[in-house]
């Protein structure tokens, strides 16, 4: 007895088998995690370094050199690059696809520990932080505004009470808060009264050191009562301060508040954030990578009318950007392909067959396999996603092959007079090899896409295993449940009578015209082989000149902007022209809420649209559209984007990398005149190197001489300058709990150009104060914002963006031809981003 002939012996076992697969995959459906793509582990350790006061050449020299030396011999690393910018170093570690993230961060924080003393005692200790290509942005931003409201008290609001309540939120991995405003002591020193009472900053900084001390006293221990002892060694508000004694000198007592303003202020003024227009304070919540991200941003959109009930009078809440609406509506789009596709399969179905009872069976095969499938996917690790929903779309016309091949063979029977039970039987028996065939066969056609390394593997692993799995489970079905209902529901004749035979008339016709073409083929086969060559020889030719492009665009509801400003440009300047930038995006009827983050020489923002069924437009037209108003904005240059089509992409499409042990500034001016070339081409609507030399700097120049004349050090006039103006905390005061920095700077209004710097006195031999003109003069040049440097080597980024006609592989195929027709020996080229991505799947 053959095994199939068993579940057409046992209909109730047969039943049993499939109702253990539905069961099964409709508990896994509950279990699978929902995300856009499959998960990859493609990820960033980023080292941050701070070095108060320190321009790009020195930060470049003395921080992030030694820690690249170091972190480049660790494990895992595709590639490096790094920035050194005026006061912080940012070395960006690229790892190796699927590469155990874990063991990279280990390694890293290693390396960085064996050179950490070797860094300027100044600087501040390297930050290490692990960022996922799923977690480069937030998954939903939370913002925050109030008319009667300060940012810092926002900001502190936010910190003591919604940030513990968000990350405690299930699968919440963090909370952050974005363009906050921290509180901070901060003592606006004045030069001029610090002269009139013979007080250097260095005196400043060393009576705040020594009188703001946090002490840990310990406790009594008697024979029978232990006491816990206290000391009031620190200060912790404004007034306590002020009245901090800085220098006592014949019965005269100077206090801080009579050579400064104190005031409880904020740690940094140099950025702004606005929603809608308005002044506002972001908080992005970012979801753990094993987490249903559908269903954590869900329990935080429950959770922000309780946040909002309370909040303090006059402040509100909105959401600015929810990324997991444009995966709702992916999703939703697909299920609809699916139930469309289950339908035309259907009627397509019932017009082969004719008859409803020989429909049901492949129907009813149609769902067991699908959702049998999805436990497969649980069992393997897998996730609800665009690509595993594209295969069980596409699975539905395969799923179903097998269970039509035993309802024909089982009315092949019936017509030669069997009855339904034996022909069942015998139908089974002699299709288990055709279809275990069949389905190892096709299961075989998609492995090798699950197989593939790169990106493309780890993005279409799912897909193709989802597929072939639910090929394998139909296969099941096909053997166990399809034969037992093709004794129980199919009878002789059915196919001759009513609707069913008419329909298979109408297809004797079809069937008549397919002979006669297949004997003429037979006849003319060397036609038929010349034809084939013909074919096969073209799909050469037709793939090299095929345009290449890393994927598709999709409008996800989202436009971006990266704004760039002179690089002297101050915060209030900036704003101004990026207000113009929020009316552009208003200006738009598709527009749903605008977003900016502002700096001094940049910013980051865009305009979320409305939801796709409210508009005609797509994110990429709106683009396009607002290319042209953007462009007009004097003293910025903004420009738009949408997100990357597939994880880790990075910013810009194009990110073309020219890196050489030459210096930056031949770099930047081989950069340029690719830049040139590139906005000449047609193929671009944005270009620009990230190299330029237009800082402004201002050289303090020691007159050494003099210095020793007048009994200064340089190690003490660097002090003072940097206590000025270099803004670096001395040590922490409290407020409830929390500990915030203690700051002392000079004034705005005295470091408002270079020339003030003559102004300002240092300390000199017995402690007397010498002003700085009197041995220093000032060097003005041109600098670069940053110093880049990529695989250890100096570098400088072309980046750009393309019109939507234009292929990725066709703009960096141009510069490629430019830059080797440009570039002298000892200049290579290399890429980063969504480029070094379709150039290294391109070539695997």
């Amino acid at each position: 007895m053959k095994l199939t002939d068993l579940f057409v012996k046992r209909p109730v076992l047969a039943i049993v088998v499939n109702l253990v697969i539905l069961i099964a995959g409709l508990q896994s459906i509950r279990a699978l995690s929902v995300r856009q793509y499959p998960r990859s582990d493609i990820a960033v350790v980023r080292v941050s370094t701070v070095y108060v006061g320190a321009n790009a050449d020195l930060v470049r020299g003395f921080i992030t050199t030694p820690l690249e030396r170091v972190i480049a011999s660790a494990d895992g690393i595709d590639y490096m690059e790094s920035s050194s910018g005026q006061a912080v170093s940012t070395i960006t570690v690229h790892l190796k696809l699927n590469f155990d993230t874990n063991a990279a961060l280990t390694q890293i924080q290693a390396k960085v520990a064996q050179v950490r003393n070797d860094l300027p005692p100044e600087a501040e200790a390297p930050i290490i932080e692990l960022e996922t290509a799923d977690n480069q942005f937030a998954a939903l931003y939370l913002g925050f505004s109030a008319a009667e409201l300060d940012q810092n008290q926002i900001t502190d609001y936010l910190k003591r009470v919604v940030q513990p309540k968000l990350s405690a939120i299930s699968g919440v991995q963090r909370a952050d808060i974005l363009g906050d405003r921290t509180f901070a002591m901060r003592i606006w020193l004045k030069p001029d009264q610090m002269a009139a009472h013979g007080i250097s900053p260095s005196a400043v900084r060393d009576a705040l050191a020594r009188n703001n001390y946090l002490s840990a006293l310990g406790r009594t221990k008697g024979s029978m009562v232990s006491v816990n002892l206290i000391a009031n060694t620190d200060l912790r508000t404004p007034e306590e301060f002020r009245q901090l004694v800085v220098k006592e000198q014949r019965g005269v007592v100077v206090r801080l508040g009579d050579i400064a303003d104190v005031v409880l202020g904020a740690e940094n003024y140099e950025q702004d954030v606005r929603f809608n227009g308005e002044t506002a304070t972001f908080m992005g919540v970012w979801v753990l990578p094993t987490a249903n991200s559908l269903d954590v941003i869900g329990r935080v959109r429950a959770a922000i009318p309780e946040i909002q009930a309370q909040l303090p009078h006059g402040m509100k809440v909105g959401i600015p950007y929810d990324s997991t609406e444009y995966i709702k509506d992916a999703i939703k789009e697909v299920l609809k392909t699916l139930i469309g596709t289950l339908l035309i399969v259907i009627v397509v179905i019932f017009l082969f067959l004719g008859s409803m009872r020989s429909v049901l069976i492949p129907v009813v095969a149609i769902p067991i396999s699908l959702v049998g499938a999805v436990f497969l996917m649980l069992a393997a690790g897998f996730t609800i996603n665009l690509l595993t929903l594209l295969a069980i779309v596409l699975s539905v016309g395969l799923v179903v092959d097998d269970a039509i091949v035993m309802v024909e063979n089982v009315e092949r029977h019936l017509h030669a007079g069997k009855p339904p039970y034996r022909a069942a039987i015998d139908a089974a028996r002699e299709l288990v090899g055709p279809i275990i065939a069949m389905t190892i066969t096709l299961a075989a056609v998609y492995t090798p896409v699950g197989i593939q390394g790169g990106l493309t593997g780890a993005l279409f692993r799912e897909f193709a295993f989802t597929l072939a799995g639910a090929v394998i489970v139909s296969g099941v079905v096909a053997l166990t449940l399809s034969p037992m209902m093709g004794a129980k529901l199919l009878r002789t004749g059915d196919t001759e009578r009513g609707f069913a035979g008419w329909i298979n008339r109408r297809f004797e016709t079809v069937r008549q015209t397919y002979l006669r073409a297949l004997a003429a083929t037979l006849r003319y086969q060397p036609v038929v082989v010349v034809l084939w060559l013909i074919v096969a020889a073209l799909i050469v030719p037709f793939y090299m000149f095929s345009q290449r492009e890393l994927a598709p665009a999709e409008d996800q509801g989202v436009v971006f902007s990266v704004v760039q400003a002179a690089p002297n440009s101050t915060i209030e300047q900036t704003k101004l022209f990026t207000q113009q930038i929020y009316e552009v995006y208003r200006s738009f009827p598709e527009t749903s809420s605008t977003f900016q983050l502002t700096f001094p020489t940049g910013g980051f923002g865009g305009m979320v649209t409305k939801p796709w069924s409210e508009r005609s437009k797509t994110a990429q037209q709106l683009l396009m559209e607002a290319m042209g108003p953007l462009s007009r904005i004097p003293g910025v240059r903004a420009i738009p984007l949408t997100p990357p089509p597939l994880p880790g992409g990075g910013d810009f499409p194009v990110d073309f990398v020219i890196a050489s042990a030459a210096e930056p500034r031949q770099l930047g001016e081989l950069a340029g005149q690719l830049v040139q070339k590139a906005f000449t081409s047609g193929l671009f609507i944005f270009a620009d190197a990230d190299l330029k030399f237009d800082q402004p700097q201002a050289e303090v120049v020691f007159d050494r001489d003099k210095l020793r004349s007048q009994g200064v050090d340089l190690s003490q006039a660097g002090r003072d300058l940097s206590i000025l103006l270099g803004g670096d905390y001395v040590n922490r005061f409290s407020i409830q709990g929390r500990s915030y920095k203690v700051i002392p700077q000079i004034e705005r209004a005295e470091r408002l150009t270079p020339d003030q710097l003559s102004q300002m006195y240092i300390t000199g031999s017995g402690d007397k104060l010498v002003p700085l003109s009197t041995f220093a003069s000032l060097r003005t040049s041109a600098q670069p914002r940053e110093l880049k440097k990529f695989q250890q080597l100096n570098a400088v980024r072309v980046q750009g963006v393309i019109p939507p006609p234009v292929p990725l592989d066709r703009a960096l195929r141009f510069l490629e031809d430019e830059a080797r027709a440009v570039l002298p020996q000892g200049f290579t080229i290399d890429y980063a981003g969504q480029s070094r991505q379709l150039r290294t799947e391109g070539s695997s």
